[in-house]
Parts: structure tokens; C-alpha cells; sequence
């Protein structure tokens, strides 16, 4: 008689039973639910009895419950046991491995005491990147360069599809061409500052230095930077900074350094270095012995689930803005790949710190999917106001007043107002919560009454309008594209948007999980931003670390983890993870409910918004708590797919993410909730100063948050990093 036991370590129900050579067998059955261990149960003794039936003759334990066997997946072979090695567990000892000595040497002493690989050796190790975007591509060029096997992974048609495209402004580096006092430390002070002191500083001060390399290697890849008349790469400002240091290729400035990094992706593709494995989705990581050995994918065009594995796995997914339903983020944006990974025991850190971008198009429906970026470098040459008074908003809101009618001194240019310094180039958390506030004061311009203009008035008179269209010409026309109104004749309107999130898997300085051979690299990771990102920070920091990072610290660990044979897709771990996800395949296409993938994840989108957007509060946090278990019971009661899983099915593909989305934001309003203060992209109501501006609760929270899943239905484990500083002061941010 099978029956239901527990281990001190694990969350799972284990069932015992007696297989048919009278050996009495513990096995996991992957379920926290009692009720559902005990079917799982049941069906282990009843395929156990099967097998007993087939073969009348004694079998071994290990023939009796492999995967073949047990009929999991008809076309996964026999089941090849791993190395009996004692099971190590994954740790939850967040050593950040910041070496020691001055900031200044810190990486470059690292860098050096780092173990290295025997050019010889590297083609016997197998490494697998997913992501193809600026941080993968980047990385899986470098490391196919040196020698590597790679294998890149992603779910769009092609590579340089990846949305990094999307990104338009520029990129940071402290190359201080303009001689006006730009340098590594004062990269390296904004971007902590500007992360209003939640991030490492460590971490930060290498991205600075490296920065200077990017903008060379991408010069070299023949990225068209603007240049000034004499030649040299041009700069212009951009937020949270008073100096120029965003290098830029008009508005095209992530699509033009993706596809520096495209080619070099393609170049070691051609060489057979590279196989890229397009239109594949990852859906579970397989984890042996405790560390990261593979990943289990599905094509998308075809259905098929495959096992790959290999030495270690790189993360390069990006973030997860479209847990909001409406973001900038292209559509196919997910957290699915790092929420896998997170409930295979890598731990999630500051979910909650999402970033508002403030110059996005308002909202002008329900018809919409998605939300269109402006360029943060229009705030360099334009100006954000309202008007004064709540009537004449009104007038403008009805149509009776145009804005070219309202006289200056009617006009509120309240970010130049507020803050002197920096006027209209503060950063973007500040920015969004100015339009925000306005708005909410009943100043806002559009029919929602959600928008602010955004106006080139006064650059058109000083530059010339000719000037204008050679700085920003391709954005003013995909403005008019889309709104119909004339950037040149009219101001632009504009209004917050969800844009990048600044948190991601936990990582040490290496950029290794806690997972032993799991990277997460780009903003798949909780990056080096703090609690806010400086506008052209993304690019830099996905280039950095797939370019000059990663490809030195993945040695180390490959270095110390010696020359094992790379595990077999044949293991066990790898057939038993299979199974699992063939199995919640196969439960989203059974539940034959009414409602679609979109209805459950717009209605979450609006939760996520109203309750943990730009601003937070106890009351709403909880809300949003109680709402979205109630959500995600209803999406798997009630959920409707058409379709099959063994052909294009783009709808199974988006219940997929949605389901996951239905459990990390429920994580984001947790890690919300017990934040206690304000800072960046993080505003809790509750929590600020007299002017309205974050107030920051340093000697409580000064801290990573990382979140240790713990089981299904199962309140996860807050882990605590501190956050020290030896270079920078923590002050109140101040940019007035």
C-alpha cells in the first residue's frame, strides 16, 4: 500500500510504495498539496504494477523507474542514470564575492586572479546562452571567439528581432569628450546616486570602467555614433546627469549596436562556433547535483520539447515590464526563463524595483497591447509643462483651446520650477512622478487627462528647425505616425509608461546565481542600477556584461568545476523535468475554459497598475495580494486555448507567460509590501519627505531583497544582502 511521507529539506510530498522485486521505494512526487501528491502517488504504484505485469521476471529498481518505463514522454529513450555523486544543495549564502582593495583595482586586480582556461580546453566545454539580444549576442560571440562551444537560444525569428532594437537614445560611457568634467567616478557617483543607493557599488564602479572599452568595440563593429565636424563621436546629455556622455546613432541607437553585435554573433555562427536555435523557447531549467546543467526548450513553430544540456547557462532574457499588460516592451517580453530558474531554487531579487519611463505616448484606449517609447533625449532639447490652472486644461482637453494659444507666463514648466539643476534632464523616476502629480492636480492635456507636452518651441527657435530634424527627424516621424500631429507645429504629449526593471535573479560580482552555473547577465539580472536606472545605463550594462565580464568570470567557474564530462539530456533530472513541463502543457490545453490568455492578462495588468505602479501603498499592496490568487485560480479554471500543443499555437505560448506572470506579481507586491520606504522606482506612499520626493529608510533597508521560492501556494523566503559604501556618501537625493 503506497503511502505519503515528508523530508525535513524538501517542501514535496514523497511517496513510498513496494516496487514489483519487493523493494520498498521513496520517490519524490514534485507536488506541496497533499490531495495532489496522493493522485501523483497512486499513479506511481499503478505504473508499478504495469511493469510487473510486462515483465514477470525480477527487475532492478533502477529498471523499473525510468522514465521509459513510466510512459512520461514516448519519444525521450531510456533513461540514463546520473553519476551517483552526493547531492549537493544550493546555497542560500549570498557571498557577493566583491573583492577586496581600493574600488579603482578592484576589478582589474580580480580580472587577473581570476582561474583561467587552457585555449586547448575550451572547445570541450558546452555553453548555453539564452537571450539573443544585446547581452546574449554580445555574449555568445565573445565566447565562441574564444573558443567555446555555444549554443544561443530565442523566441523570435531571428536574432537581431531581440527588443534591445527598441532602444533609442544612447548609450553611457565616460569617455569625456566634451572636456566638461565627465570621468569613471562620476559615472560611477551618478549612476549610484541616480539608483537613489540600492545598488553595489562594486559593481557599479566596474561598469563605469568598462564603459570607456564598449564604445571602441562598437566603433570597431562600424556602429555609426553621430560625430562632430572634426570627427569625434558626439554626445549629448541625458538624465540624472550634468554632463554629456550618451553616444548616440540618431534614434537608433540599440538597433544599431545590436547589429554590431548580430554580426559578430553571425560571424562565429558561419565558423560552426555557434548554433543558434531560433524560434525556441526555454521552459525549465534542469538542474544536477545542485548545479545548472541544461535547459528544457520548445520550438514554437513545430511543438517539439527538447532537452540541451551543457557545462553552465547563461540567462540573457531580459526584464519582465509586461507583468503591467501595458509597457514598453515588445509583446513577447516575459519573465518566463528567470521565473523558471527562480522556482528551481534561484533566488529573485528586488522584483519590486520597476522603472516609469516619463516620455511615452499616452494611453489612448483599450484597444492597446503595447505603449510607444519617446526617446528620453527630447527632454535634452524639449520642455515638459501644463498649464497653470485646471480650466484652461480643461478648454484644452475639449478642444476649445489649442496649446499654441496658452501664453507663457499661463504655463507651469514645473520640472524647471522644481528643479533648477537639472530642470527637465532630472531622472526618470522623478520626472514620472512630476507628470503624474500634475496630472493628478487635473492639469493634464489629453481627452484621459493623463499627458503632459512635451514642446520644441524654443530649440526650433534657437537651432533652427533644420538642426532639430538632424538630432531627433526619425522620432518626430514615428510620432506623427502614430498621433498624426506635427512635432515641429505642435508639442509632443506625453505620459509615464512602464518601461525596464531594474530587478532580476540575484547574482554575485562573477554574475553567477546562487545556483552554481547559472549566469544571468543583461537586465535578467538585478543589475547594477539600484532602485532606479539612469536613462542610457541598459545598453551600457547589457554590452559590459556580455562583451568584458562574463567571458573572464565564466572561465573561473568552469576552471574550478575541472573537466567533467558534459551530463547527458538522457539523465533522469532532465527526462523528470521534461515531464513536468509537458505536463503543464498539457493541463492549459485541458482546461477547455471561456476566457482568452489576454483577458487574464490585461486584468492583471491593470491590478499591477493600480495597486504597485508608479506609486505604492500598504492598502493597495495587500489588495493586489488578495486579488491575484483569486486571479490565477480563475485563469486555471476558466482559461480557453485553441489549437494543440504540437503546431504553431501562439496562444499556448502566451498562457504560458501569463501563468507565470499570475505568480511573480504577487512576488513584486510582497517584496513591495515589506520595503517599507521609498527609493527610485520603488514610491511608497507612506514614505515621503515634505516636497514630495522619495524618502529613503537607510538604516533598515539598505539591503538586496532576494526571494527564495519555497513551494506552491507558499509564502517565499525574504534573504537579505546588505549594501555597504565605502566611496559614496548616502545623502537624500537632491537635484534641485
Amino acid at each position: 500500500m503506497a503511502s505519503l511521507t515528508k523530508k525535513d529539506n524538501s517542501p514535496y510530498w514523497y511517496c513510498c510504495f513496494t516496487t514489483p522485486d519487493g523493494v520498498r521505494t521513496k520517490r519524490s512526487t514534485k507536488e506541496v498539496n497533499r490531495k495532489k501528491a496522493e493522485i501523483v502517488c497512486a499513479r506511481f504504484e499503478t505504473e508499478s504494477k504495469k511493469i510487473g505485469t510486462k515483465k514477470p521476471k525480477i527487475v532492478s529498481k533502477k529498471e523499473a523507474f525510468s522514465e521509459k518505463n513510466f510512459n512520461l514522454d514516448e519519444s525521450a529513450g531510456a533513461s540514463k542514470p546520473s553519476k551517483k555523486v552526493e547531492k549537493k544543495e544550493i546555497t542560500k549564502n549570498l557571498d557577493s564575492k566583491i573583492p577586496p582593495g581600493l574600488m579603482k583595482d578592484k576589478w582589474d586586480n580580480h580580472r587577473f586572479n581570476l582561474k583561467l582556461v587552457n585555449p586547448a580546453n575550451k572547445r570541450k566545454y558546452n555553453i548555453i546562452v539564452v537571450g539573443s539580444g544585446l547581452a546574449g549576442a554580445s555574449a555568445a560571440a565573445t565566447m565562441a571567439e574564444l573558443g567555446y562551444n555555444v549554443k544561443c537560444f530565442c523566441y523570435q525569428d531571428s536574432p537581431r528581432r531581440a527588443h534591445s532594437i527598441a532602444a533609442q537614445g544612447g548609450i553611457n560611457a565616460a569617455k569625456n569628450y566634451q572636456n566638461d568634467g565627465d570621468s569613471i567616478y562620476r559615472l560611477f557617483y551618478d549612476t549610484v546616486k541616480g539608483g537613489d543607493y540600492r545598488s553595489r557599488e562594486a559593481n557599479v564602479y566596474r561598469l563605469a570602467q568598462v564603459s570607456v572599452d564598449i564604445i571602441d568595440q562598437c566603433a570597431a563593429q562600424g556602429v555609426p555614433f553621430a560625430r562632430e565636424y572634426g570627427g569625434l563621436l558626439a554626445n549629448r546629455s541625458f538624465g540624472g546627469a550634468q554632463v554629456s556622455r550618451t553616444f548616440y546613432a540618431r534614434g537608433q541607437t540599440g538597433q544599431q549596436l545590436l547589429l554590431g553585435a548580430y554580426s559578430s554573433l553571425n560571424r562565429q555562427i558561419g565558423l560552426g562556433n555557434v548554433q543558434m536555435y531560433s524560434r525556441t523557447e526555454m521552459l525549465d531549467l534542469v538542474i544536477i547535483n545542485g548545479e545548472a546543467k541544461g535547459i528544457i526548450t520548445r520550438n514554437l513553430l513545430t511543438g517539439e520539447i527538447s532537452r540541451f544540456a551543457a557545462h553552465a547557462v547563461v540567462l540573457a532574457t531580459g526584464g519582465y515590464g509586461n507583468v503591467f499588460f501595458l509597457s514598453t516592451n515588445a509583446m513577447g517580453c516575459n519573465v518566463t526563463a528567470a521565473y523558471r530558474a527562480y522556482k528551481r531554487g534561484a533566488l529573485f531579487a528586488n522584483p519590486c524595483f520597476t522603472q516609469i519611463h516619463p516620455t511615452c505616448i499616452p494611453v489612448s484606449g483599450d484597444h492597446q497591447s503595447k505603449l510607444t517609447l519617446m526617446s528620453e533625449s527630447l527632454r535634452n532639447d524639449g520642455r515638459c509643462w501644463v498649464p497653470k490652472d485646471e480650466e484652461t486644461a480643461k478648454k484644452i482637453r475639449d478642444g476649445i483651446l489649442e496649446p499654441g494659444a496658452i501664453p507663457e507666463e499661463e504655463r507651469d514648466y514645473y520640472l524647471e520650477r522644481k528643479y533648477p539643476s537639472f530642470g527637465n534632464l532630472v531622472p526618470r523616476d522623478v520626472a514620472s512622478r512630476n507628470a503624474k502629480q500634475v496630472c493628478d492636480e487635473g492639469k493634464g492635456v489629453v481627452k484621459s487627462g493623463l499627458g503632459v507636452y512635451l514642446d520644441f518651441k524654443d530649440a526650433i527657435d534657437r537651432m533652427g528647425e533644420q538642426t532639430v530634424r538632424e538630432r531627433y527627424g526619425n522620432l518626430f516621424d514615428m510620432y506623427e505616425k502614430i498621433t498624426g500631429v506635427n512635432a515641429y507645429r505642435n508639442p509632443m504629449t506625453i505620459y509615464p509608461a512602464v518601461h525596464y526593471t531594474m530587478g532580476g535573479l540575484w547574482v554575485d560580482y562573477n554574475l553567477m546565481s546562487n545556483i552554481p552555473g547559472l549566469f544571468a547577465i543583461g537586465e535578467a539580472n538585478f543589475s547594477d542600477h539600484g532602485a532606479n536606472r539612469l536613462g542610457a545605463s541598459a545598453l551600457m550594462q547589457g554590452l559590459a556584461d556580455g562583451y568584458f565580464v562574463l567571458p573572464y568570470t565564466i572561465g573561473q567557474y568552469l576552471a574550478e568545476a575541472g573537466m567533467d564530462e558534459i551530463p547527458s539530456s538522457e539523465d533522469t533530472e532532465f527526462l523528470e523535468t521534461q515531464r513536468e513541463v509537458t505536463a503543464k502543457t498539457e493541463k492549459l490545453l485541458s482546461i477547455n475554459g471561456h476566457r482568452t490568455p489576454t483577458s487574464f492578462h490585461r486584468e492583471l495588468g491593470k491590478i499591477m497598475w493600480d495597486e504597485c505602479g508608479m506609486s505604492r501603498n500598504e492598502y493597495g499592496l495587500k489588495t493586489a495580494i488578495e486579488k491575484i490568487p483569486k486571479l490565477r485560480d480563475e485563469f486555471w479554471n476558466d482559461l480557453k486555448i485553441p489549437g494543440d500543443s504540437n503546431s504553431l499555437n501562439q496562444s499556448l505560448e502566451h498562457a504560458g507567460r501569463v501563468a507565470d506572470f499570475l505568480e511573480f506579481g504577487e512576488l513584486m507586491c510582497r517584496d513591495a509590501l515589506q520595503r517599507e520606504e521609498s527609493c527610485g522606482g520603488h514610491f511608497r506612499e507612506e514614505h515621503q519627505t515634505p516636497e514630495g520626493e522619495a524618502k529613503r529608510n537607510d538604516a533598515h533597508f539598505s539591503f538586496v531583497g532576494s526571494w527564495e521560492y519555497k513551494g506552491e501556494n507558499i509564502t517565499p523566503e525574504l534573504i537579505k544582502e546588505p549594501l555597504f559604501y565605502e566611496e559614496v556618501k548616502m545623502t537624500q537625493r537632491s537635484y534641485k
